[in-house]
């Protein structure tokens, strides 16, 4: 039971040492990212429908709503929610990308290491050249993988930042 319970751990340490240090910096990248996403998946569920009540009591507690002032409150109380929704957007706009771009660094990384051998051989011989070769595609599918997980989710909360808006600047009525 607890073997099986460790598998994961075992597999993820097994990619490290084939993949080389980049892949633990992947990692890091990849675990900043989901705890992001985490973040803004609890602040959608639980924290965005009370402070959306908290405004619209606070608009509907207003005597008047159509003066060019309760206009610019009405604007003032959306932008706050739509910049409270957009946190921690840009952080994990640049994590995506982030991924797959350490594991060219680590491909390039492990193409140098056969190289290397190569020259210091002078031959290619292959059992020199698939160690760089497999840290090389290590590196890239790891980058790769952990970005192409968090694409959806990021796509998922810019819609939903849209979406809200455009809500929120329809429930707060003249």
């Amino acid at each position: 039971m607890l073997e099986a319970l460790l598998a994961p751990y075992h597999s993820v340490a097994d990619l490290m040492n084939a993949g080389g240090p980049l892949v633990a910096w992947i990692f890091i990248s990849g675990m900043a990212m989901w705890g992001l996403i985490f973040e803004r998946w609890w602040f959608f569920k639980k924290e965005l429908p009370q402070m959306v009540d908290a405004m619209q009591d606070t608009w509907k507690q207003r005597k008047e709503h159509a003066s060019w002032a309760a206009h610019q409150i009405r604007r003032a109380m959306v932008s706050r929610l739509n910049s409270e929704m957009s946190y921690n957007m840009p952080t994990l706009k640049v994590l995506v990308p982030l991924c797959p771009l350490l594991g060219l660094v680590g491909t390039v990384t492990g193409m140098l290491e056969v190289f290397d051998s190569m020259a210091i051989l002078g031959s290619a011989d292959a059992r020199t050249m698939a160690s760089g070769v497999s840290k090389a595609m290590n590196c890239t599918m790891t980058g790769l993988a952990i970005s192409v997980s968090g694409m959806y989710p990021l796509f998922h909360f810019q819609s939903l930042v849209r979406k809200q808006t455009e809500l929120l600047a329809d429930q707060f009525k003249f």
